[in-house]
């Protein structure tokens, strides 16, 4: 299945970022990136199921592309079959406390979600610490 996402890795943890056009999904990336994250793929990726495990790959022709609005397409260091384990929808007011039994099922297997604003300042930050509290198994705070 291909979806319109951008996906990163965060020490070895994959990322789905879903949003509507223009609402910060490479901004976002790119910002991870310059934290420390990998490249999965921008503007669409590849998920496919391996047995309870979702898997993020880019499609061949956009594998290494990132694009920055009003500078281009530039090319960076990728990583393919990354295991999905957080989703993040863009929205302009995400709702205060929504993390704790947000759920996303995505070709039959459930994946943890929250809805984060990609301008926030510290959105980067505050995606970094939803995958740290998913890979610990936080529920709470």
């Amino acid at each position: 299945m291909t979806i319109h996402a951008t996906a990163v890795a965060i020490s070895g943890a994959g990322l789905l970022i879903r949003g509507k056009s223009g609402s910060g999904k490479s901004d976002l990336a790119l910002r991870l990136i310059d934290r420390g994250a990998t490249l999965i793929s921008d503007d669409q990726v590849n998920i496919s199921r391996k047995d309870r495990t979702l898997l993020l790959s880019p499609p061949a022709s956009l594998a290494g592309k990132l694009e920055l609005r009003s500078l281009g397409i530039w090319e960076r260091n990728h990583v393919s079959g990354i295991d999905l384990k957080l989703i993040i929808d863009l929205v302009e007011q995400p709702e205060r406390f929504p993390m704790d039994n947000q759920v996303v099922i995505l070709l039959g297997i459930k994946v943890p979600s929250c809805t984060l604003n990609a301008m926030e300042t510290s959105a980067a930050i505050k995606a970094e610490w939803a995958v740290q509290r998913i890979m610990q198994g936080a529920t709470g705070s």
